[in-house]
């Protein structure tokens, strides 16, 4: 007897359907994309706000570079497959792990969300 998957049907996630949450984040943070699509936004951002709207940009081009498994994260790791770069999470700074990229060496420590680093370019471009 065969094994047969049940008709279960799945949505596919797109900039027009991402549900945006509103929550209070910790100081200093105004959006979080989130491994299963959602966006937050803190509650002290207007809706429909211009600052909203970038936020939402901003963080709708890291759930798209998720879903597309360009960019990953968990509690101790971000991996950015794009620009070639691991990073291990210390006290709240991104710290190379691994590098393909000739500009980012082993060791070299950046404060979460810098736009220095290349996720956070990209995202910002998106803006």
């Amino acid at each position: 007897m065969a094994f047969k998957l049940g008709s279960e049907v799945r949505r596919t996630r797109n900039s027009k359907d991402t549900p945006i949450l509103r929550k209070k984040l910790e100081k200093g943070v105004l959006g979080e994309a989130n491994m299963d699509g959602s966006v937050y936004v803190d509650k002290s951002v207007k809706p429909g706000s211009a600052l909203d709207k970038r936020i939402q940009r901003h963080e709708g081009q890291h759930a798209k570079e998720m879903k597309a498994n360009k960019i990953y994260y968990n509690d101790n790791t971000v991996v950015d497959k794009i620009a070639g770069i691991t990073y291990k999470r210390k006290g709240g700074k991104l710290v190379v792990d691994e590098s393909k990229n000739a500009k980012f060496k082993k060791g070299d420590s950046f404060e979460e969300g810098s736009n220095d680093l290349p996720h956070e370019k990209r995202a910002k471009k998106a803006e």
